[in-house]
This record gives C-alpha cells, sequence and structure tokens, in this order.
C-alpha cells in the first residue's frame, strides 16, 4: 500500500532528486521541450508547473522564490518575459507529456514533456480551417481555368 506517498522519490536522496528536478527545469524552460522517461516527466511535471503559476504575478518576491528553486538567473529570467506572457489567460495545464516508447538500451518508458503554448505544429494545425470541398465537379472552375491561361499565352 503507498498510504502517504505523494512524490515519487526517482530512487535519489532528497538533494540529488532537487538538483536532478531543478537541470531539468531550467532545460524545459530553456528549450520549451525535452525527452526523459516518463517518471521523470511526471515528477518534472508535478515540480514546474507551481513555479509557472508563480511567474505570473511578476514582482521581486516571485522572482526570489522562483530563482530558489531554480537557481539559474536565466532560467527565470527567461520563465518570466517569454513563457509568463504567453500563458497569463491560461488557468493551469501548462506542461503536456507525451509517451515515445521505449528506450533501446534498458526498455525505460520514454517520454517527450512540452510546454503547450510552445509547440509550433500543433499551433499551426488548429488555427488552420478545413478545406471546404465538394463530391461534384463545378462547370464554372472548368470553363474559368482556360480563360485564365489564355492572358498568359499572348
Amino acid at each position: 500500500m503507498r498510504h502517504n506517498k505523494a512524490i515519487n522519490h526517482l530512487g535519489r536522496k532528497s538533494g540529488h532528486r532537487k538538483a536532478l528536478l531543478a537541470n531539468m527545469a531550467c532545460s524545459l524552460i530553456e528549450h520549451k521541450r525535452i525527452e526523459t522517461t516518463v517518471a521523470k516527466a511526471k515528477a518534472l511535471k508535478m515540480y514546474v508547473e507551481p513555479l509557472i503559476t508563480k511567474s505570473k504575478d511578476d514582482s521581486t518576491h516571485s522572482r526570489r522564490t522562483v530563482f530558489s528553486y531554480l537557481k539559474n538567473k536565466y532560467a527565470v529570467a527567461e520563465l518570466f518575459r517569454t513563457i509568463a506572457p504567453k500563458i497569463a489567460d491560461r488557468p493551469g495545464g501548462y506542461t503536456r507529456v507525451l509517451k515515445t516508447g521505449f528506450r533501446l538500451g534498458d526498455g525505460a518508458d520514454m517520454a517527450i514533456i512540452e510546454l503547450v503554448d510552445f509547440n509550433e505544429a500543433a499551433l499551426a494545425s488548429a488555427k488552420k480551417p478545413a478545406k471546404k470541398t465538394t463530391r461534384r465537379s463545378s462547370k464554372k472552375a472548368v470553363e474559368a481555368a482556360p480563360a485564365a491561361e489564355a492572358p498568359a499565352a499572348e
């Protein structure tokens, strides 16, 4: 039974675990997407989402609080300058974990964790409207095509 075991210890002592999560959070903030194991991705999600929420309020106190977790001033600057304005209206759920399969060497279950508002491929496909097509051919389109080619031939 797993009573009162809220966090995954990831097989590490607390100091090593805190350093691991801080480094992974800095990498996620810097690169917007990283590949890791599923267990680490889920632990990172619990670690970084409160920091992103804290970054919505750009005050000295919140910057110092976030810096005490990340310990990287470039990651803190990126979080408050670039990420916070983009997620200002989002009420939560800033990251997405996508399972990618198994690692070749040891068979570990791998995943990609990414910031939701920074996935260009998903944002581009969501904004494109679907092309309207009809099942019937239009005689107007067939007649307009030779007329369009006539001026080009002259």
